[in-house]
């Protein structure tokens, strides 16, 4: 079992930047992959980030450069690093550490970009 707390949310400017948070407790020593999600209104989650413990990262295509994903071993956390942000990132973003063939979620934390 594996218990995540995401933080780094808030309010930021168009072309503003925050950074997310994804704190893992537990058997952290069992995850193989944590991903960011993000969820708009009225829209479905989707993937935005992702890295391995191998440290295999992959982005969605709208991230288009201005996200970074990224780990602190000796912390439990990894990061996700939001450059340029634009209205459309609006959203509340989640963590998910995936061991094996089961999937942990974060409770989310909101990102809101204003014009």
């Amino acid at each position: 079992q594996v218990q995540l707390a995401e933080s780094g949310g808030g309010l930021a400017q168009a072309g503003g930047s925050l950074r997310l948070s994804c704190a893992a407790s537990g058997s952290t020593f069992s995850i193989r992959r944590t991903e960011w999600h993000r969820q708009a209104p009225g829209k479905e989650r989707e993937l935005v980030a992702s890295i391995t413990t191998g440290g295999r990262i992959g982005y969605a295509d709208f991230v288009e450069g201005r996200f970074t994903i990224s780990r602190d071993d000796a912390q439990n956390t990894v990061a996700l690093q939001m450059d340029s942000l634009k209205p459309e990132d609006t959203a509340v973003y989640y963590c998910k550490a995936v061991i094996y063939e089961y999937d942990y979620w974060g409770q989310g934390t909101q990102v809101t970009v204003s014009s």
